[in-house]
Formats: structure tokens, C-alpha cells, sequence
């Protein structure tokens, strides 16, 4: 396999994009997906605080559980909000990120909307210890769609036994300036140089 020629077997997760050797996915998309979710969730846990109505709760945790699932076993091209938030930022610059580091991050929140399933379905649990796991979701996906970070990319870029090479933000291979210092986005000589090199 060479980055010049990807395979043309189509993987679950993610795509392959010409010049990259691993399957990737549009983090722009991914971050639009985040949002839509988060404000669906956030409807529904604010109408269940107050109303003490569960019903939307449960509908949104089955809702996410399924995306869940088919992004990461059925395949990322089949996902509504996946396909909604593709076709938003269709006009931006895609930002290529692993999708193995986005595979980890589905996983914990697969995993965060069957305990919460069990929370307010068969364990029979109090309402809150739902929405507590809820809101504990709600607050990652809010993250992630405002501010770009992933936890579940970040415990895989730390503890994966593969590092990923491809991260949001370039965080995989990026360091960040120490506080109070100014970020280098070229070198200083050629900032301010306004000459006409033409010949």
C-alpha cells in the first residue's frame, strides 16, 4: 500500500484519502455532528430536569446509541448526523483526522449511552443517575463541537499502544507555545517582508 494509491476496499470507519496511508475522517463534519447531537441531547435533558419526564431522555439515549452503532460497526457513511454535518461544512477545507483515534472516542460513547439505557430501562435506577450520565456526555460532545477536543482522541493518542499521527488541531505532532508566549506561524523574517520578488 503506498499514500499515493489507497486501497479501493472502502473501510467501516472513516475513508481513505489519496496521500494518506490510514483511514481518516473529516473532523469538520465529525465536530458539525457533535453539535447537532448536543443540542438534541441538551433539549431533552433540560425538558427531563424539569418536567421530571424521562420518555425524552430514553428516546434520545436510543437515538445516540444507534448512531453510535452504526458509525462504528455498520459504517460512517450510513450515519444521519454524520451525513447532515458532512454536507454543512461541504464548502470548508476538510481536516483530516485518523479514524482509529475517532473509533476509541465512539466506543466511550457508545458505551456512556448503554449505561445510561440500563440506568433508566431494565436496572430500574433513579431518573437522576441518568442524567447525570447524560449530562456527563452532553458535556464532551459541547467540547468537542465548540472547542475541538475529543477526550476519547486524547486517551487513544495517549495510551493506544499505535499512536495516531493525525490528530485535530495537529495536537498529535503540534507544541503548543508556553503561556504568555505568541504562537509561530512562519518565520519572523518573512512576516513583515512585503518585497516583489517577481523577476
Amino acid at each position: 500500500m503506498t499514500a499515493a494509491t489507497p486501497p479501493t476496499e472502502r473501510p467501516v470507519i472513516g475513508q481513505w484519502v489519496v496521500g494518506i496511508d490510514v483511514p481518516v475522517v473529516n473532523e469538520r463534519a465529525v465536530r458539525a455532528s457533535a453539535g447537532i447531537l448536543f443540542l438534541a441531547g441538551f433539549a431533552a435533558w433540560q425538558y427531563s430536569v424539569i418536567t421530571g419526564d424521562i420518555r425524552p431522555l430514553q428516546a434520545f439515549g436510543i437515538a445516540f446509541a444507534l448512531e453510535m452503532y452504526l458509525r462504528l460497526f455498520v459504517g460512517t457513511r450510513w450515519t444521519p448526523t454524520l451525513a447532515i454535518g458532512t454536507l454543512l461544512t461541504r464548502p470548508q477545507r476538510p481536516e483530516w483526522v485518523e479514524a482509529r483515534s475517532k473509533q476509541f472516542a465512539w466506543m466511550l460513547g457508545f458505551g456512556m449511552a448503554l449505561i445510561g439505557c440500563f440506568a433508566l430501562g431494565w436496572l430500574g435506577l433513579a431518573p437522576a443517575i441518568a442524567q447525570a450520565i447524560c449530562a456527563f456526555c452532553l458535556a464532551l460532545l459541547f467540547a468537542e463541537a465548540a472547542f475541538g477536543y475529543c477526550l476519547g482522541c486524547e486517551l487513544a493518542r495517549r495510551f493506544a499502544r499505535e499512536k495516531p499521527t493525525l490528530c485535530s488541531g495537529d495536537t498529535c505532532t503540534y507544541t503548543p507555545p508556553k503561556r504568555g508566549e505568541q504562537h509561530q506561524l512562519g518565520h519572523p523574517r518573512h512576516a513583515h517582508d512585503t518585497r516583489d520578488v517577481r523577476p
